[in-house]
C-alpha cells in the first residue's frame, strides 16, 4: 500500500532541522491531506468492486495487436479522464498483463488486487478537477483469465470475441467498467491478413502492411464499457445503409454451417427493423447500425452498441427477426439511455421486450394485450416467477425471466392504465430526456406521471416490486387477466421464447 501524503508530511516535520521543515511546508500545499486512494468501486450494491471512484473516463482510445491462433493480444491504451476528487491513487478494471503505466507522461507505479482490480499511485498526486491521461501497456492471453470464476472471453476457432454483460472489458482493455461512466471510443486492431477485426462504431478505415491488416473503428457517442466489443475472426461482411441513411455494417462467421443462411435472413434486416422502431422509440440515436454472428458456443446475444453480438444458436430453428428486434431496441433502452444502477435493469429489459410484442403485432402474430394476458395465464400464482422483483430483483436475478416476461407485462399494465396516446408519448419521449445519459426505474415513473398526470405509484409498485403475482382486481384494472383460462398460445410466442435466453448461458 502506498505510503499517505499526510502521514509522510507528519513524518518529515518531526526531523530536526527548522529550514528542512519550513521548506518542506512551502514544497506540499496545506490540502495535501486531502489526497486519497479512489474506492475501488464506483458504488453500485449489486457488483461492489465493479468501476471505481475518483475519476471519470471521456475518452478510450485502443490501439491493439492480436494473434487468433494464439489467442494472444497486446495493447496500449489511452484514457482521457478527469479526476473527480483530490486523487493519491486510482484503480482500473482489468486482468490482463500490465508492463508500463504512465499517467500524464510520468511512469506511475502499479500493483493488483482482489479479483480483477489495477491500482495505479502516479507520480504525484492528482487535485480534483485535473485532466489526466492515462496510458497502459498490456498483453495476455484472454481466454486464459478469469474472474469470479468464469469468463467473458469467447474463443472461436478462428479468433476470439469480447461481449457480455454486466463485465467485458476486463479482457481486453483497462476501464472504469460501470455505465455510469460512458465515454467515446477509437479502437484500431492488427490482425493477420485473412482475418477481420470487428467493434463498435464506424468503420474508420482499414490498411494492410506485411502481412497484417489494421482495421480502425470510432464510437462518437457516449458508450458504456460493458457494451464495447471486439470480435477476430474470418468474417463474411455486408454493408448497405437504412431508409434513415444510417450505414449499415453486418458480419458473419464463414464457420457458422447450417445456421449460416437463417442469421443472415434475420439479421440482415436491421435497418428495416431499426427504422420501424424509430416509429415508436423516436430518431435512431447513432451513427452506426450492424450485427455480428461469430462462431461461439453461448446462448445469447447482447446489445453491444450500434452492432449487437448474436450467437448462431439464435438461429437453430430458423430465421428470428424477434431476437432482432430485441437487441435493437435496445439500443435506446440501454445504450442511449443506461442504467443508473444495475438494479434498475428492468429499464433495459422489460423494454426490449415490449418491442418484440409490438414487433408480434406488426407481424399480425399476435397482439401486445394477447401476449400480455397469455404470459399472466401462464404463470399460477405458486409460480416462482412472481417472487422477482423486476424494479429491483437482486443480482442473483437480474436476468431472471420474470425481469423480461412480468417487465414486459409492467409494460402492459401501464399501457392500459394511462391510455395508448400518453404511453406512446412516454416511450419516445424517455429515450430523448435521457439521451446519451442514465437514468433509473425511479426517474422513469416520476416521467410517465409527468406525462399522463396521473399517480402511477400503486400500479408500478404491484407490477415491479410486489414478490407476488398481482390479484384479480389489480389484474382486471390493467386488462390483463380478464380470461377465465389459459388464452390462446399466440403465434409469435414460440419466436419470443427462442429469445428467453439472450443473456443467459
Amino acid at each position: 500500500m502506498p505510503l499517505r501524503l499526510g502521514a509522510f508530511v507528519h513524518r518529515r516535520l518531526i526531523a530536526p532541522g527548522a529550514f528542512a521543515a519550513a521548506s518542506l511546508m512551502l514544497a506540499i500545499p496545506a490540502s495535501a491531506a486531502s489526497f486519497s486512494p479512489g474506492a475501488p468501486g464506483i458504488g453500485d450494491p449489486y457488483y461492489p468492486d465493479y468501476g471505481n471512484g475518483g475519476y471519470d473516463v471521456s475518452h478510450y482510445d485502443l490501439r491493439l495487436k492480436y494473434q487468433p491462433a494464439t489467442d494472444e493480444l497486446e495493447g496500449t491504451a489511452t484514457l482521457l479522464a478527469r479526476t473527480t476528487q483530490d486523487l493519491s491513487r486510482f484503480d482500473l478494471d482489468f486482468l490482463l498483463d500490465v508492463s508500463e503505466v504512465r499517467v500524464n507522461g510520468t511512469k506511475a507505479s502499479f500493483t493488483t488486487s482482489g479479483e480483477h482490480e489495477l491500482e495505479v499511485t502516479p507520480k504525484s498526486p492528482l487535485a480534483k478537477g485535473t485532466s489526466v491521461t492515462v496510458v497502459v501497456r498490456y498483453s495476455g492471453v484472454p481466454s486464459s483469465k478469469q474472474a469470479y470464476g468464469f469468463t467473458s472471453w469467447h474463443r472461436t476457432a478462428d479468433g476470439g470475441v469480447g461481449a457480455n454483460e454486466p463485465e467485458a472489458a476486463w479482457w481486453w482493455f483497462p476501464s472504469n467498467d460501470h455505465p455510469l461512466d460512458k465515454a467515446t471510443y477509437d479502437v484500431s486492431v492488427l490482425v493477420p491478413d485473412g482475418s477481420q477485426a470487428i467493434s463498435n462504431g464506424t468503420l474508420q478505415s482499414t490498411s494492410s502492411r506485411l502481412g497484417w491488416t489494421r482495421w480502425n473503428w470510432r464510437s462518437d457517442k457516449p458508450q458504456a464499457t460493458y457494451l464495447a466489443t471486439l470480435a477476430v475472426g474470418r468474417f463474411d461482411i455486408t454493408t448497405g445503409t437504412t431508409d434513415g441513411g444510417i450505414p449499415v455494417v453486418n458480419a458473419y462467421s464463414k464457420d457458422l454451417g447450417a445456421n449460416y443462411g437463417a442469421a443472415r435472413a434475420s439479421v440482415e434486416r436491421t435497418g428495416e427493423i431499426a427504422d420501424w422502431l424509430s416509429g415508436w422509440f423516436g430518431p435512431y440515436p447513432f451513427d452506426a447500425l450492424g450485427g455480428y454472428v461469430p462462431n461461439t458456443n453461448t446462448g445469447y446475444a447482447l446489445e453491444t452498441q450500434t452492432r449487437p453480438f448474436y450467437s448462431p444458436r439464435q438461429f437453430a430453428n430458423g430465421s428470428n427477426t424477434s431476437v432482432v428486434v430485441h437487441e435493437l431496441a435496445h439500443q435506446w433502452y440501454g445504450d442511449l439511455v443506461s442504467v443508473h444502477g444495475w438494479k434498475d435493469i428492468w429499464i433495459n429489459e422489460g423494454f426490449a421486450r415490449y418491442a418484440q410484442w409490438l414487433w408480434s403485432e406488426h407481424e399480425d402474430e399476435g397482439t401486445a394485450q394477447e401476449l400480455a394476458d397469455y404470459v399472466y395465464a401462464s404463470h399460477p400464482a405458486d409460480d416462482t416467477f412472481w417472487t422477482v422483483r423486476p424494479g429491483d430483483p437482486g443480482p442473483e436475478n437480474q436476468f431472471d425471466i420474470a425481469v423480461y416476461d412480468r417487465g414486459a407485462l409492467a409494460l402492459q399494465a401501464l399501457r392500459n392504465e394511462i391510455g395508448d396516446e400518453a404511453f406512446f408519448a412516454v416511450l419516445k419521449g424517455w429515450p430523448q430526456k435521457y439521451a446519451y445519459g442514465n437514468a433509473s426505474v425511479a426517474d422513469f415513473q416520476r416521467y410517465a406521471e409527468e406525462v399522463s398526470g396521473q399517480p402511477l405509484a400503486a400500479l408500478f409498485d404491484t407490477w415491479l416490486f410486489q414478490p407476488s403475482k398481482p390479484g384479480a382486481p389489480a389484474a382486471r384494472g390493467a386488462a390483463i387477466a380478464r380470461a377465465a383460462e389459459a388464452p390462446v398460445q399466440p403465434k409469435s410466442w414460440k419466436k419470443i421464447a427462442a429469445t428467453n435466453d439472450v443473456h443467459g448461458g
